[in-house]
């Protein structure tokens, strides 16, 4: 029988295989929790289990620290990657509930002056442009006349 893979955020790691993981002790892992910067599933029991997320987030704190942030730094920086995370995701769905109203407003357009031109008998009036700012309707120059 083939073992299923956990769910990303379901917490099957052991405090020290965790560690192990990521290359840190244990005594770290609570560090990181007890400031803040993870939040482990715990046990009926209390003890501590760590998802695939978690582990990633741990990678993640391993990385800033590498990089010279001190904990607070590393809390901060993880809040506004969490941050953008949200953004990206609330843009994304603007942006798809933006091109679902563009793309029913340019078949309605579209329709709109499919009718219009059938009603006009198919002829439509255009403007010619002489140049920036010159416009001709009807064969008329708009321009100002010289004094």
């Amino acid at each position: 029988m083939a073992g299923r893979r956990p769910e990303a955020g379901q917490g099957v790691y052991a405090i020290s295989v965790a560690a192990e993981m990521v290359g840190l002790d244990p005594q770290s892992l609570r560090l990181y929790e007890r400031r803040g910067l993870l939040d482990p599933a715990r046990t009926p029991g209390g003890t501590r289990r760590y998802s695939s997320d978690d582990v990633d987030r741990l990678g993640r704190i391993g990385e800033l620290l590498g990089a010279g942030l001190n904990l607070a730094g590393v809390a901060a920086v993880l809040e506004l990657e969490a941050d953008n995370a949200r953004l990206r995701a609330r843009l994304a769905d603007e942006d798809g509930d933006e091109a679902q109203r563009a793309g029913g407003a340019q078949r309605a357009g579209e329709a709109q002056r499919a009718g219009g031109a059938q009603r006009a008998g198919g002829a439509e009036r255009t403007a010619a442009v002489d140049g920036p700012g010159e416009v001709r309707r009807g064969g008329r120059d708009t321009r100002a006349s010289p004094a």
